[in-house]
């Protein structure tokens, strides 16, 4: 995938912690089946086990999508690795387990055209800082490891994360920064200034709302850009993405419209079929 060469003909599909809608978030199975749908890129998250080992998981506790309770970061990754991460999601997907950043660098060594969007999850917080800037390099030592330079795009809430990766690594990295600006937190300089990509579109008078199956609260996706603002974003030359909103053909229009060339979606099989027919996807 050459994610970079975006134009509106082609609209890339990234599967959001794999295939969400389907599978149990960020795990091998679910990032599996996103690849084999054919899935431009995968997005995932990343985090720190007690003891230093680099694991891909969402939350800050473990209660929502496995049998454990907790930080996760105070427990050791041979700790996480007893827990189920499947069961929340059907009982055929029991005995999934938290995999570890190496284990998905080489599940997707098969498909080198698929890019990866590393959500960086550890943020430099009060008395975090260290923490966070050392899980920051040793994420970002593994990707030069495995040759993934060129593949990845690093996304994170934390505007300072965002300026230390600047600071320490210049313009190595592409970056995928937030919409809007308050979302970051704290920003000392313009951060779309030096981002590749914003993950903003949507439209406050016409976006629908996603509410999960499983009854649980739907996320609000407040503060999104408008198609006019996607524009503005665009004419400074920063890619326009959007998220997981994104999930019918009318959004989809709606999207394309405003000039987004990358949707990051939980139903990427549906999002394909519907590209497919419009001729934007192969």
């Amino acid at each position: 995938m050459s994610v970079w060469k975006e134009d509106g003909d082609y609209i890339y599909v990234s599967g959001h912690r794999g295939w969400f809608d389907k599978y149990p978030e960020n795990t091998l199975e679910s990032f599996q089946a996103a690849l084999d749908l054919g899935v431009d890129q995968i997005e995932t998250d990343i985090r720190v086990t007690k003891d230093g080992e680099l694991v891909l998981f969402h939350d800050g506790s473990l209660e929502r999508t496995t049998n454990g309770t907790g930080l996760l970061i105070e427990k050791t990754l041979a700790e996480l690795k007893e827990l189920d991460a499947g069961s929340h999601k059907g009982e055929q997907f029991a005995g999934c387990r938290i995999p570890t950043l190496r284990e998905f660098f080489d599940l997707v060594k098969d498909y080198p055209d698929v890019t990866l969007d590393l959500e960086f999850k550890e943020y430099p917080t009060e008395g975090r800082e260290e923490l966070a800037y050392n899980v920051c390099d040793k994420i970002l030592q593994m990707v030069e490891e495995y040759g993934y330079r060129d593949r990845i795009f690093i996304n994170t809430f934390s505007g300072k994360l965002h300026e230390y990766v600047k600071a320490t690594y210049k313009d190595t990295y592409r970056q995928h920064v937030y919409f809007p600006i308050k979302n970051l937190g704290t920003v000392t300089e313009d951060p779309y200034a030096y981002a590749y990509c914003s993950g903003m579109f949507g439209d406050y008078a016409k976006w629908e709302a996603y509410v999960p199956e499983d009854g649980s609260e739907k996320e609000p996706y407040l503060d999104l850009a408008t198609t006019e603002e996607c524009k503005e974003m665009l004419a400074r030359g920063v890619k326009c993405w959007s998220g997981p909103h994104v999930r019918n053909e009318r959004v989809i229009d709606m999207a394309i419209e405003a000039g987004v060339t990358l949707i990051c979606c939980n139903n990427p099989d549906e999002v394909l079929e519907i590209l497919r027919k419009k001729g934007m996807h192969a």
